[in-house]
This record gives structure tokens, C-alpha cells and sequence, in this order.
């Protein structure tokens, strides 16, 4: 069964060209997105899915920034990057005293934003060592519920399959030696066949590539193992 569906990103932007730029730049660094030109499309939104941030802007037609932040403070925690043209110091106070995480100057480079984006999201969800989300483009794995998402929706991903996948996030477009990923999901001493790796691998392909027989995320490296993300070389 499908869960909740999770988003990577909310944007509340009412200028078209600006929101759209904005959406395609962040798909394209990995992120899912969904946006809005209001803020009440907004607020039901953020009643209906669940989005691990919020690009907020300050100027929007009907209620703005600063009184959707306050609205959305009285019941949701999630992190908010607040962008607006107002760069004023009264104006960026104002946006941090009702709640936002972050303020950020409008006209930006994409560069700046995404760094922002990625600075909030490393703050509220990663856990220093022991990281408690683990992200990869558009997959997601919530090391607590032990959930997998990839563009947002639930994949049931457990047992081993799980384990292999949470060694590959956590070494990301690397490449990783067949006997170091067999050693550390099953243990050096186990009496498993290391080909039974390749097994697990091909399932967890199954699910998370868009052509198994063709895999672009979880790429074999010829006698040494295998690369997760990355590269197109096989």
C-alpha cells in the first residue's frame, strides 16, 4: 500500500517565470516539488501532503509571507526559506520572528538557493554520524521508520534489500567492492554465498530503477562490484 505522499519541497511564488525557473532548477538538483501561487493553494496543501521544507515568498497576492508563516507556526514545524525583495534588516527580523529558518534576498543565483536548501534540509533532518534521513535525488530513506520513498511515493523495501540500500546512500557514486558490501550487510563470518548479493541487488533494481534490464541507479562496475548513482559506465 501507498502512504502519505511526500514531497520534497512546497513553493508559494505568485511570479510564473520566477516560480517555474525556480521549480525546474530544483528538480533538476533532485529534489520533488509542487507549486503554488498563493498562499491559501498553499495552506491546503500542507494539510493534505507531507514536505520536508517550504520556499515562502513575502510579496503574494491576498495574505502574505509574514501572516502564512505565522498561520502555518501554529501547527506545523516544518522549515521555511523565506525569499523577498524586501532586504531591508527590519523586513529579514520580521520573517525570522514569526518562524522562518532562513531568509533569502530576491534577485538570488539558483546556486545560492539550492545551497540554502540543501543547508536547512542537512539541519533539520541529518543527525550528524548517525543520520536519520538519508536523501539521494528523489529517493529518501527514513532511517527511523526504516520507510523508503522515491519521487514521493512509499516503496516496501525491507530485510536485506533495505540494508544494501542504506549502504549505498551512505556512499553515494562511489565504487563499492562486492566483498565490502556482502561483509557489511551480512557479516565477514556468515555462511552465505557472496553471490547471493547479486540476487538482492537485481530485486532492489526492480524497484527502484525505471529499466531494470538497463539500470542508470545502481550501475555494475565489470569484476569489482558495483556503483550507486554517479556516472552512466557499466
Amino acid at each position: 500500500m501507498w502512504g502519505i505522499i511526500m514531497i520534497d519541497i512546497l513553493v508559494i511564488e505568485d511570479n510564473k517565470e520566477l516560480g517555474t525557473l525556480i521549480c525546474d532548477f530544483l528538480k533538476q538538483d533532485g529534489f520533488s516539488v509542487e507549486w503554488k501561487e498563493s498562499a491559501e493553494e498553499g495552506l491546503e496543501c500542507i494539510e493534505k501532503a507531507a514536505y520536508k521544507m517550504l520556499l515562502l515568498d513575502v510579496m503574494l497576492p491576498g495574505m502574505d509571507g509574514y501572516e502564512t508563516l505565522l498561520i502555518i507556526r501554529q501547527k506545523h514545524s516544518i522549515p521555511v526559506l523565506m525569499m523577498s525583495a524586501r532586504t531591508d534588516d527590519q523586513s529579514k527580523i520580521l520573517g525570522l520572528d514569526v518562524g522562518a529558518d532562513d531568509y533569502l534576498d530576491k534577485p538570488f543565483s539558483f546556486p545560492v538557493l539550492s545551497s540554502k536548501v540543501k543547508a536547512i534540509l542537512r539541519r533539520t533532518y541529518g543527525m550528524a554520524e548517525d543520520k536519520q534521513l538519508l536523501v539521494y535525488k528523489d529517493i529518501t530513506v527514513d532511517v527511523a521508520s526504516r520507510t523508503v520513498t522515491k519521487a514521493g511515493k512509499e516503496i516496501s523495501i525491507t530485510g536485506k534489500e533495505y540494508d544494501i540500500l542504506c549502504y549505498f546512500m551512505k556512499h553515494p557514486e562511489q565504487v563499492i567492492h562486492k566483498e565490502t558490501l556482502f561483509n557489511a550487510v551480512w557479516g565477514s563470518d556468515c555462511f552465505s554465498e557472496i553471490n547471493t548479493l547479486n540476487v538482492y541487488v537485481r530485486w532492489l533494481r526492480e524497484k527502484l530503477e525505471e529499466d531494470p534490464k538497463n539500470p542508470m541507479l545502481i550501475q555494475t562496475v565489470w569484476k569489482v562490484g558495483y556503483r550507486f548513482g554517479g556516472g552512466s559506465d557499466k
